[in-house]
């Protein structure tokens, strides 16, 4: 059964409309889809082994998604939005103390009074059983792998991987062909560097005439926390150490319910030095005295990371394609100022799924939604980021004094007046290409975890509850082998082991040779290094539907 040719035929299932993801771009535009037309059959699919499982966001939410969505929600009382925000702090640190900056220097766009802080991953479950209500279909387990096309180009499916694939490729005892699902429209939600969004992106060329995406990595930890130091609704935001001036990042404090603090650190992924390790900093992040004290006595009870998408405005790509369009952070909705995207991401979903509601009742089908990608930056998600445009290229170009300086003055002239005297800068350079041959940089030396406060990748990523099969193909494909030693190993020494936050790549001396090392059990699916590789030479594909992290309450 080596020939592909001779593998069984797919079941195939029919739907109105087919949706990949179960973030909140895809379940808020499943709900839509059947506020609009409860007749509309629809399906999601989702690769985690059950709804929220590979959902990792800070986060703040916004609540003009929600309130625009299920108006009615606050009268539900299993709602997730249970801790408002209360207080909002912004620091800058040095090495030994920190400065707080004045809340009336923020633009008003910044000020989080409004918001909630939640655990997305229990946003999406809430959101779940409220489309499941609906009559949404929704299959948790199953990883989208392949878009499915008609004779004349246009999407008209997606398959399920197929499951039960040895390490060598070849079908074993329990192999199960995946399935087939068809619809008058795909709508992808796979999140940020989605498997098959980056497909589309490059067939449909839909990245014309874009700027480069631009990402960061999110590193999150969950604490339960002392009573005493716990402060309910408390926000707190800072840049500066432990990064230099020169590479951009910051954290982040969260204070949920339950004497639980969700902590983060975030690594703008244009970073030049190959030393560096977003992980290692976090972890320093959190001897900081103005933070250390807020943990001390208190218990690590989570774990994970996820890339994030930060070009914004200048970056989305066109969003549509033949039989389907990109929604949420699949588009690039992020407002990464705010650090804020699921908003968007549900006003998307909402907004594709009206414009696919209105042509399946005009008869049609794997046409282009082509009112989607033209009303976007007309709407509230174009108002959101246009606004802040700037200032990703400004941190860019001028670091992070410089660049936060003059982005928020910037964010003020477009707050005020509705312009900038900068246009619209260009990002330049892609996140891979900004990395830099080891030789132009020295070492970083990093201190040892104690186990309390700080903590090694591999205890972490037991935190996040990470499975993978281990007789299954690897799912992070090296396209070049000999490429990766000539050039990841003996120019940029070895960044992979650095930039991956679970430690899935290692060199390892073999007869006096270094050889790529890739322990695909222990990847979280933050995708970062699909991202980072200076060679664009890993390719991240899903591994079996259900696999990957189980993210609670994150």
């Amino acid at each position: 059964m080596n020939d592909v040719n001779e593998l069984p035929e797919r079941e195939s299932m029919e739907f109105d409309v087919v949706i990949v993801g179960a973030g909140p771009a895809g379940l808020s535009a499943a709900i839509r889809l059947k506020q609009v037309n409860p007749e509309l059959t629809v399906v999601v699919l989702e690769k985690g082994g059950e709804v929220g499982a590979h959902i990792l966001s800070g986060a703040v939410v916004d609540p003009v998604g929600i309130d625009r969505l299920i108006p009615d929600w606050r009268d539900d009382p299993d709602h997730p939005f249970k801790t408002a925000v209360s207080a909002d702090h912004f620091l800058v640190l040095g090495p030994a103390g920190s400065i707080r900056l004045p809340n009336f220097l923020m633009p008003p766009l910044m000020n989080n009074h409004g918001n909630f802080i939640v655990s997305l991953s229990n946003v999406t479950k809430w959101l779940a059983a409220r489309a499941e209500a609906l009559g949404v279909e929704i299959y948790p387990g199953f990883a989208a792998t392949e878009i499915l096309t008609d004779d004349a180009g246009a999407v008209i499916g997606v398959a399920t991987g197929d499951m039960g694939v040895e390490r060598n490729g070849e079908p074993g005892p329990s192999f199960a062909r995946g399935m087939a699902l068809l619809g008058k429209y795909v709508l992808i939600g796979e999140g940020v560097r989605g498997s098959l969004a980056k497909q589309l992106i490059s067939r449909f060329k839909l990245d014309e005439g874009r700027e480069p995406q631009k990402y960061g990595i999110g590193l999150k930890e969950l604490w339960q926390v002392k009573p005493e130091h716990h402060k309910p609704g408390l926000v707190q935001h800072s840049f500066g150490w432990p990064l230099d001036m020169k590479t951009g990042g910051g954290s982040f404090l969260y204070h949920l319910e339950d004497n639980q603090v969700a902590v983060g650190f975030v690594v703008h992924l244009n970073y030049k030095n190959p030393y560096l390790s977003p992980f290692e900093e976090f972890q320093r992040f959190k001897t900081h005295p103005a933070i250390a004290s807020i943990f001390e006595g208190g218990k690590r009870i989570g774990y994970g990371a996820r890339a994030i998408s930060e070009g914004g405005w200048q970056s989305v790509p066109k969003l549509v394609f033949p039989g389907g369009a990109l929604i949420g952070c699949s588009a690039g909705f992020v407002n990464v100022a705010r650090i804020k995207g699921s908003h968007n991401a549900v006003l998307s979903g909402m907004m594709a799924a009206e414009h696919a509601a209105e042509a399946i009742a005009n008869g049609r089908a794997q046409d282009t939604l082509d009112g989607y990608d033209a009303g976007w930056r007309n709407s509230e998600i174009g108002a959101d980021l246009k606004k802040v445009r700037n200032v990703k290229p400004m941190w860019s170009k001028l670091g992070t004094i410089g660049g936060v300086a003059l982005g928020g003055l910037d964010m003020w002239l477009n707050t005020l007046f509705g312009f900038s005297p900068f246009g619209t800068m260009k990002h330049g350079k892609s996140d891979h290409a900004s990395l830099e041959p080891a030789a132009q940089h020295k070492k970083i030396d990093y201190p040892r975890p104690d186990g309390v406060l700080t903590f090694d990748r591999l205890s972490s990523v037991f935190l996040s509850n990470t499975n993978h099969e281990e007789d299954q193909p690897v799912h992070l494909k090296v396209k070049d082998l000999a490429l990766q030693k000539t050039s990841e190993h003996d120019v940029y020494a070895g960044p992979s082991t650095r930039y991956c936050p679970a430690g899935v790549y290692e060199w390892v001396e073999t007869n006096g040779t270094p050889t790529f090392v890739i322990n695909a059990q222990n990847c979280v699916h933050c995708k970062t290094c699909d991202i980072k590789d200076p060679n664009q030479n890993i390719n991240w594909v899903p591994p079996q539907g259900g696999e990957g992290p189980v993210y609670t309450n994150l």
